[in-house]
């Protein structure tokens, strides 16, 4: 993309007012977010776009006043200032980057897009126009992750040369587009593994990645590398510019004990700190330093953090603040899924 869209009256709208959003996609997810946003006050939620009625009944119970249209093309004819996407996977580039081309900030669920050609060009349209662009990478956004963040800032734990990364979940998705590998862009590595390596890239800071190795699996058969259908165990090593190796495993339908089992660790020369979850717990996660054998709480306890990243993206917006090249590290994350595929 090479130039940027005319301006229109949504992109020229003074910030003295409440940002109005529009939300694509309105299932499960999309709504928490909705109810999360519309908690802060900040901003107007205008309009709502859904292809089943039952999602926009639903949607409009949190929403009452807002216009409630079938699909992506009434929704940016309205006055908007920002747009909530989550919808299929497949369709989060293309919706995304007509968005951005409208005038429009785009907080997006993840992936943003199923493979990093895609991210990039999203990334792109987000520069070209000049956007807000960011996309719910809810982790980054936990009070265990937060703390863990300032102690590889503060450089106390040393050069961190590995870190283990786990996501194993005894479910599965319950969309049959999940188990497409065209529409979703993979399996569990795509769906709960990019979080992981999302996390990691981010609190290193971005590095080059230098050598991918993967072996993917699907109920308990080994897979050819790209595979020819989505995966729901998966092994990865990742060797950074760094020097740093990343080990990920992430599943679904996992006999694992529990409902889920998630973590990242982080070992460096001067001790080491951890994430994970709590007694299986989807929602609920501590932190831990350690200092040899012994182990010092950072964070704990259930905290309402699935709505963070959206928050962070609203203030944002009614900040006035536009494009941010943090965003390309996103990239970087798309290329290293695209390894673990077999896609570069």
């Amino acid at each position: 993309m090479t130039e940027s869209a005319p301006v229109t009256e949504s992109s020229s709208r003074s910030r003295t007012a409440r940002p109005r959003l529009g939300f694509l996609g309105v299932g499960w997810i999309g709504r928490h977010r909705m109810e999360a946003l519309a908690k802060t006050g900040l901003a107007e939620i205008a309009a709502i776009a859904d292809a089943l009625d039952p999602n926009i009944a639903e949607a409009a119970k949190i929403a009452p006043r807002a216009e409630c249209v079938p699909s992506i093309d009434q929704l940016l004819a309205l006055d908007l200032d920002g747009m909530v996407i989550a919808t299929p996977s497949a369709l989060h580039a293309e919706q995304s980057i007509a968005a951005l081309d409208r005038g429009l900030s785009v907080f997006c669920q993840k992936p943003l897009a199923r493979t990093a050609a895609e991210t990039a060009t999203v990334i792109a349209a987000a520069r070209a126009n000049n956007q807000l662009l960011a996309v719910d990478l809810s982790y980054r956004f936990t009070s265990g992750i937060q703390r863990i963040r300032r102690l590889l800032q503060s450089g106390e734990l040393g050069r961190i040369f590995a870190v283990d990364l786990v996501f194993h979940n005894a479910y599965g998705p319950d969309k049959p587009w999940f188990y497409d590998f065209k529409l979703a862009g993979g399996g569990c590595v795509i769906d709960l593994g990019i979080h992981l390596v999302d996390l990691a890239l981010w609190l290193l800071g971005n590095p080059s990645i230098k050598k991918v190795t993967s072996q993917l699996f699907s109920q308990g058969e080994v897979l050819g590398i790209p595979p020819a259908r989505v995966e729901d165990y998966a092994v990865a090593r990742v060797d950074l510019g760094s020097g740093t190796t990343l080990q990920l495993s992430c599943s679904w339908k996992l006999q694992a004990g529990c409902d889920a089992i998630i973590g990242a660790s982080f070992y460096g020369t001067s001790g080491g700190a951890e994430f994970h979850n709590v007694n299986g717990s989807f929602y609920e996660f501590r932190a831990d330093r350690f200092r040899g054998t012994s182990r010092e709480p950072l964070a704990s306890g259930a905290e309402d953090w699935g709505g963070r990243a959206a928050v962070d993206w609203l203030k944002r917006l009614s900040e006035g603040e536009k494009y941010n090249p943090e965003v390309e590290g996103l990239i970087t994350v798309a290329q290293t899924l695209d390894q673990i595929y077999g896609r570069a």
